[in-house]
């Protein structure tokens, strides 16, 4: 899983950083940003995604879902 920011959209109501200090930051004026690469460790995946759910901009989306092989 992958996340992206859009930092032209964001507004800095901060809760992506709150909700997923992990995998955002906030810059000096308190604009959100990815932190690294944008790839979500497994045990941050929940994070990601409350993250995205409760940007009220909606800049945050998941560009890949992990794969799980089901045989």
């Amino acid at each position: 899983m992958r996340v992206k920011l859009d930092s032209d959209r964001c507004q800095g109501h901060g809760r992506c950083y709150d909700l997923a200090p992990g995998l955002f930051g906030e810059d000096d004026e308190g604009y959100g940003h990815v932190v690294g690469d944008g790839v979500v460790p497994p045990d941050e995946e929940q994070a990601a995604r409350l993250a995205v759910a409760n940007c009220p901009e909606r800049t945050i989306e998941i560009l890949q879902e992990a794969r799980h092989d089901r045989r």
